[in-house]
């Protein structure tokens, strides 16, 4: 099975980097839920994630960790907010191609990264860092989480 890399999305981006110990789950594995165990089980012999890049959505999700009544902890599988779906439809033909599921980390992966690297761009996600970064820190607002990571550097952009 040959899985064809779409740009501009953020695996794409990973992928094509020249950087070394870089790892995303596969997307494509036939058992996610086992793919997500096989992930965790990897970060953990080596080590631990030394540096996470992160993007921050419009509802405050990080990676694709969306709001919910609790943190997950381990990588799983989430179907994804309509909002969501929308703006990743930017990176396909339309909106319907959109996956309606994604594999993401979970939390404890995420908060235990030595260094944490979240970007924003965009007028919009002014607001929605300071709801991140100085609001209540609950599963309702997934991002919140970070103001407990000793290390986290946020690069935003307006435009």
């Amino acid at each position: 099975m040959r899985t064809m890399l779409i740009p501009p999305s953020i695996k794409y981006t990973i992928c094509s980097a020249s950087i070394n110990n870089t790892f995303v789950p596969n997307g494509c594995a036939v058992d996610l839920a086992g793919e997500g165990k096989r992930y965790d089980e990897h970060i953990a012999e080596l080590g631990g994630i030394d540096l996470q890049l992160l993007g921050i959505g419009l509802d405050v999700h990080i990676g694709f960790d969306e709001p919910d009544k609790y943190f997950v902890k381990s990588t799983h599988v989430v179907d994804l907010h309509e909002s969501t779906i929308k703006a990743n439809s930017r990176f396909f033909a339309s909106e319907d191609e959109v996956p309606k599921k994604a594999i993401t980390m979970g939390m404890v992966s995420i908060m235990q990264a030595k260094k944490i690297l979240l970007i924003a761009s965009g007028n919009e996600k002014r607001d929605i860092l300071e709801k991140a970064f100085y609001g209540l820190i609950t599963p309702e607002i997934p991002a919140s989480i970070l103001q407990l990571h000793p290390d986290i550097t946020a690069i935003y952009s307006e435009n």
